[in-house]
C-alpha cells in the first residue's frame, strides 16, 4: 500500500508530522489527490474497513490544520472517501481526544485497520509519541482489523465507551 499525502502547508513545518513522513521516504507528496486512492477524510459518509484495502493500492491523506479542515473538505474531493472509526489521539497536542489525530496517526490508522500492521509501526516509530498512539488503541485497532462492515467497526468502537466522531 503506497501513502500520498496532499501537503495544505497550513501548520507549524517543524511539528508537521505529514511533512516528516515525506522527508524520512514513508509518504510521497502530492499536488492533486489520485481519483484511485483512498483518501482520509474527516467528513466523509463510511468509514474505513479492512475490505477497503482490494479497492485501491493508494491511501491519500490530507495534510491540514484541524482548525481549516472544513473549508477544505466542502466541495468535490476526488478518490475513495474514507472515514476513520473512533480512535484516540497519542499526540501530545491533541493526547486523548477522540478523532483529533495527527496525520501520521491517521495513515497509520488506516494501514493498521486494513491488515498494513509493519507499515503502521514504520510510520509510528518515527515519532517520539508515537507508541503512544498504539497504546491507547492496540486493543481496538486489533479488533477493527476482523471487522465485516460499518455497523461493526461502530459496535467495537461502542464497547470501548467511543462513539461516532
Amino acid at each position: 500500500m503506497r501513502v500520498a499525502i496532499r501537503m495544505m502547508k497550513q501548520d507549524d513545518p517543524r511539528k508537521c508530522t505529514a511533512a516528516k513522513m515525506v522527508r524520512m521516504g514513508l509518504a510521497t507528496p502530492v499536488r492533486r489527490i489520485p481519483n484511485n486512492a483512498i483518501v482520509l477524510h474527516p467528513f466523509a459518509e463510511r468509514v474505513l474497513v479492512p475490505s477497503d484495502r482490494d479497492l485501491c493500492r493508494t491511501i491519500c491523506a490530507i495534510d491540514c490544520s484541524w482548525k481549516l479542515a472544513q473549508a477544505q473538505f466542502a466541495g468535490h474531493v476526488p478518490g475513495v472517501q474514507r472515514l476513520l472509526p473512533p480512535l484516540l489521539a497519542g499526540n501530545p497536542v491533541n493526547y486523548a481526544k477522540v478523532g483529533m489525530l495527527s496525520t501520521a496517526e491517521a495513515v497509520a490508522a488506516a494501514l493498521y485497520i486494513m491488515g498494513f500492521g509493519q507499515k503502521a509501526r514504520a510510520v509510528l516509530d518515527r515519532f517520539r509519541w508515537g507508541h503512544t498512539f498504539l497504546e491507547l488503541n492496540l486493543g481496538l485497532l486489533n479488533e477493527y482489523v476482523h471487522a465485516t462492515g460499518q455497523d461493526e467497526m461502530y459496535e467495537i468502537a461502542g464497547s470501548y465507551g467511543l462513539s461516532k466522531q
